[in-house]
Order: C-alpha cells, then structure tokens, then sequence
C-alpha cells in the first residue's frame, strides 16, 4: 500500500489493527485453556467477546471511509503472539504460565492501546468524528483489560509463581 498523505497512513493502521484484532481473537482460546487460574482463564474468555465487539467497531470504522475491512499483516503482533506461543510450550507449572501469558497478554494489551490510541488522533485530525467516538470505546476497553491482568498479577499470580519457584528449590 501506497501512503501519500494522513487519510492513508490513518486507512494502513486500521488495516493493521484489523489483522492484529483477528489474530488475537485466535490466540485467546489457547491461552484461555492453558491458564491454570480460574480468574484468568475467565479473564481471557471475557477478552475475546470483547475483542470481537471491537472487530465489529473497526468494520464500522472501515465503512465510515468507505472500505472493505481488510487486514495488513502485522508482524508485530505476530511476533508478540509466537513468543505467547512458545511459552505456553515451554513452562510447566501453572503459576508460572499463569504469570508468562498475564505478560505476553500485556504486551498484546499495549500494543493495541498505542495502535488505538494513534487511530484516535489521527481519526480527530481528519474530521472522523464518528471514528473517534468508535476508536475511543475500544481504547477505554483495552486500558480496562490491561489494568485487570494487572490486577491478577500482582493480587495472586505473580506470588504463587514465586512460591511455588521456591517450593521446586527445595525439592532439588
């Protein structure tokens, strides 16, 4: 894709989140059946309604410029789900996966903040009223999702994954 000016610099990175959106739409099962905490996997699942909702925003948002939704692909969030991938195949226990995939879904979380917190301005800057009141949603949505697998973490997690780190240490 040719960009020449901000309306398709603004189309390419829709495009991009559009493909990056589908991805994770793929990889919220997998992580959402490997987590061993309860809360997480819910939290996953939860994720994914509202991962479709957002696709369905972004088509909206494609309408609104008069385009097809189509993806990009995104080698981004490609490489940050492969990493997700490969830690799901590498570690064991279930308080230190549950701590690896709260992070590889953060990373994921941040990514799209900044995609969306982009599409935001720039949709501003263009006049694209509708799109911004679109793209806002989803952004507030993303920051919520992102604040709780904080909260996961650092209420539960995280600690278990260090105790039970040390129960291993001592069975060594």
């Amino acid at each position: 894709m040719s960009i020449a000016n901000m309306n398709d610099l603004f189309l390419h990175q829709l495009k991009d989140i559009y493909f990056a959106e589908n991805q994770i739409i793929k990889a919220l099962p997998k992580m959402a059946e490997k987590a061993a905490s309860a809360d997480l996997s819910d939290a996953f699942d939860a994720h994914l309604e509202e991962t479709m909702i957002h696709v369905e925003r972004l088509k909206q948002v494609f309408e609104i410029l008069g385009e097809k939704p189509q993806g990009d692909e995104c080698p981004a969030i490609e490489g940050i789900i492969e990493e997700a991938e490969e830690l799901m195949e590498d570690i064991e226990h279930g308080n230190t996966l549950d701590a690896a995939l709260i992070a590889a879904a953060q990373a994921v979380e941040h990514y799209e903040i900044t995609r969306y917190g982009t599409l935001v301005s720039w949709a501003g800057e263009l006049g694209l009223d509708d799109a911004v009141d679109l793209l806002s949603e989803t952004l507030e949505e993303e920051h919520a999702a992102d604040l709780k697998l904080t909260d996961l973490g650092e209420s539960r997690i995280n600690a278990a994954s260090v105790d039970e780190e040390s129960d291993d240490t001592r069975a060594a």
